[in-house]
């Protein structure tokens, strides 16, 4: 029951598939995985757990691939679950081919399942641990890994620690998980939090480090802006926290400039926006109001389905209007981000349909330049996706793409046209991003070991 629900818990980081594997000594192990791509984890496997049996288990929420995996080789018998990116993926399978007899089951776009090939690259090496390291070595991308065995659980967190890893411990049991939360729910107290590249066995009578942690650490920044859960802590740094903090910042910084505009309401937009905007209001000293409700009952994550246009008309569904808080009103939001910008101008069209007056915008972290090669959870197909990017590429063409760092900047005379642009081109009265640096001041560890390579360009 703990992983069923400690996995649920986790749901807000995918939507394509959950996964649960079980092991008990007398009938082994039991796996069940299932589509929640329109349906939550927790009513797929509400039947599943009854006929699940044993004392130890993992289990996944992923966005991409089917997991967890069973894998049977000469390390013996266990299951996988990963969670990072691959982006070298089909170099790697090449590499298998080398040896031969090495096969791999394909899915239906003929790709491998990225869980099936680190498991194969660990199974490279004569034990796990140096199976462990010879994968995250090998992958550009990162790596996280999760093995059940029958004497217990192997984690393994990336070898710059890009995402957090915890243990928990209660009367009856220690646990591992990506959230703090969902153990903290489930009567877990923290007990340890693994450094970047550590490795370590968990088993119901402690934790047994097998390998050190390395002296690199980089963290994502994303995930306190963004899809962190606001209960969450990762190295010491509660999430809510952090995004009340980054909210002030950004109006402490605007009101040393003089350009926090002359609002009747401070809003954030729904869900993750609502923190930094509360930060925002108490530091400007301006009302705190929610001009427009999420509907979540029936559409509660905004990022799925799959097909974009789809998505977009789910994201416009959820958005319900207080007219009283929107018409004749001058209204600041402040978003977690700007990405891509469609489902943001559809909001502003929205707001102004509804009677706002004005619509003042301000993104709670830096432009973002650059599609995450480290994580599927801010990863774009292509970096022309991006806003910013496409407005760099209309305002200066390929000349504009060597002065990205500038754009970034608001600072700059460049970081000032892509303002300009983004509203004329969203519709906003005015436009502002967090500066780098006041974002690493919110999160408020050594900048050296937060990765941001989705403003920089920089590993």
């Amino acid at each position: 029951m703990d992983i069923f629900f400690g996995a649920d818990y986790h749901s807000h980081l995918g939507t394509r598939r959950g996964g649960m594997v079980i092991y008990h000594r007398e009938e082994g192990f039991q796996r069940q995985i299932h589509n929640i791509e329109n349906t939550p984890f927790r009513t797929k496997f509400e039947r599943d757990v009854e006929k699940l049996h044993g004392c130890s288990g993992i289990g996944c929420i992923s966005d991409t691939d089917p997991q967890p995996l069973l894998v049977r080789s000469h390390l013996g018998l266990f299951a996988i679950a990963f969670v990072g990116m691959i982006n070298n993926a089909e170099a790697l399978v090449d590499l298998c081919f080398t040896s031969h007899g090495r096969q791999f089951m394909a899915m239906s776009n003929g790709k491998v399942n990225q869980s099936e090939l680190v498991a194969a690259l660990i199974n490279q090496k004569d034990t796990l641990v140096e199976g462990i390291r010879h994968a995250q070595n090998l992958i550009d991308g990162s790596a996280t890994i999760l093995l059940l065995r029958e004497d217990g659980i192997i984690a393994a967190r990336d070898k710059v620690g890009r995402l957090p890893v915890l243990v928990g411990k209660s009367e009856t049991g220690y646990c591992v998980s990506f959230e703090s939360f969902a153990y903290h729910k489930l009567e877990y107290a923290d007990e340890y939090e693994l450094g970047p590249g550590e490795i370590v066995r968990i088993t119901a009578g402690g934790l047994e480090q097998l390998a050190a942690p390395g002296k690199e650490m980089k963290i994502c920044a994303f995930l306190w802006t963004y899809y962190g859960y606001p209960n969450s802590t990762y190295e010491g740094k509660n999430v809510e926290v952090m995004r009340y903090r980054n909210g002030q910042i950004m109006a402490r910084d605007e009101a040393a400039r003089g350009e926090v505009p002359d609002v009747d309401y401070v809003a954030g937009v729904p869900d993750s926006g609502l923190p930094h905007a509360i930060g925002y209001a108490n530091e400007s000293r301006k009302s705190f109001a929610r001009p427009f409700v999420k509907y979540t009952p029936t559409w509660p994550r905004s990022f799925m389905p799959a097909n974009q246009a789809v998505r977009n008309q789910v994201a416009k569904m959820k958005q319900i209007p207080v007219p009283e808080l929107i018409q004749g009103k001058r209204l600041l939001f402040v978003d977690d981000s700007i990405v891509r910008g469609t489902q943001l101008r559809e909001t502003v069209e929205f707001l102004y349909s509804s009677g706002a007056e004005e619509v003042h915008m301000r993104s709670a972290c830096p432009p973002i330049m650059y599609g995450c090669k480290y994580l599927n959870f801010s990863a774009s197909r292509s970096d022309m996706e991006l806003l910013a990017r496409r407005v760099v590429q209309e305002l200066e063409g390929d000349e504009g793409q060597k002065h990205l760092d500038e754009y970034a900047d608001c600072s700059t005379h460049r970081g000032q046209c892509l303002l300009k642009s983004i509203c004329e081109k969203l519709g906003f009265h005015s436009l502002g991003y967090q500066s780098l640096d006041g974002l690493l001041e919110a999160i408020g560890l050594d900048k050296d070991k937060v990765c941001t390579y989705c403003w920089t360009g920089k590993p």
